[in-house]
């Protein structure tokens, strides 16, 4: 396959008139190469063809020669005129209808951006709001066993002294009133140390920008460990890590902070080991830990927003 032949000197003036090559090699060609005139004609009626800007292939060469003078007339001009203008304003037209779209979408994208960081800033506060109740519990409690405590030593100074004892039902209720507060100081210091949880994984995304591949494949090789700890917290052998373990050192400890955050998680140094003691098992802790690096990989913000919220 190859360009046809036609006609060198009317291709010549049809592309001095200002009409590509591809379009006038075609409108030659299937004019029959017979004058300039049947060839803009040709242009005319084909000219919304969606392949007119493409050289045709024929299968075999056609010699065209030819030593006639074919004169340019004012009509040819202007319906070439006529051509490149209608041409030029469909480009135009075009252009502006892909432009329109670009910038739909480019609002769009804008919109869809603002949501999730809306969203993601939304569920921060809420976090946030939840530590502050959290800790204000905690104060009130604290409060509260002072003026226990001061009541306690009040009735053990009148049984020392012999005097009768005014606080008999509080002195009952005690022992209740320790397993409550053991339980509370339970949830806040898992909620406390699930913040220290989540400022690690930020840290580690600090330390370590621009490598986002490097930094989500050690956040997904921890959260392993911690499944694996979680789901089967009886088994000695996924609750042992070897630190000199090539893998290990690739994903997770030759990064700023990747055994930090396990051994938040309970896992302590013992020679050449990360070890999580059975006894040191705490389901509440893997399992906040595994919801805040969740947290790490599906929120496009987390260690960009500020940590707290005025």
């Amino acid at each position: 396959m190859a360009a046809p032949k036609v006609n060198e000197k009317l291709l010549e003036d049809l592309e001095v008139m200002g009409f590509p090559k591809a379009r006038a090699t075609r409108a030659l060609h299937y004019s029959g190469n017979t004058s300039l005139e049947d060839a803009i004609n040709w242009i005319i009626d084909h000219e919304n063809d969606i392949d007119i800007d493409e050289m045709p292939l024929v299968d075999v060469d056609i010699d065209i020669e030819s030593t006639e003078s074919f004169p340019i007339t004012e009509e040819m001009r202007m319906k070439a005129q006529s051509l490149r203008v209608q041409e030029r304003k469909r480009k135009e037209e075009e252009e502006k209808r892909l432009e329109r779209e670009r910038e739909k979408e480019r609002i769009q994208a804008g919109k869809r951006l603002l949501e999730a960081k809306r969203i993601a800033e939304e569920n921060e506060r809420k976090r946030n709001l939840a530590l502050k109740k959290a800790e204000k519990e905690e104060e009130k409690r604290a409060r509260e066993k002072v003026l226990k405590k001061l009541e306690q030593d009040k009735l053990n100074r009148r049984y020392k002294q012999g005097l009768p004892l005014e606080g008999q039902a509080a002195v009952r209720s005690s022992a209740i009133e320790i397993e409550q507060e053991k339980k509370s100081k339970s949830v806040y210091n898992t909620t406390a140390k699930a913040e220290q949880l989540r400022e690690c994984l930020r840290n580690l995304k600090r330390n370590h920008q621009g490598e986002d591949a490097r930094v989500r494949r050690a956040f997904q090789t921890i959260l392993v460990y911690v499944g694996n700890v979680a789901k089967n917290p009886k088994e000695d052998k996924y609750r042992k890590i070897r630190l000199n373990n090539p893998l290990f050192q690739d994903r997770v400890g030759s990064l700023n902070g990747g055994v930090e955050f396990l051994e938040l998680c309970g896992f302590e140094r013992t020679g050449d080991f990360l070890y999580l003691p059975d006894e040191k098992v705490d389901m509440a802790l893997l399992n906040s830990a595994g919801l805040v690096l969740n947290s790490a990989m599906t929120n496009p913000f987390f260690g960009v927003l500020s940590s707290t919220h005025n």
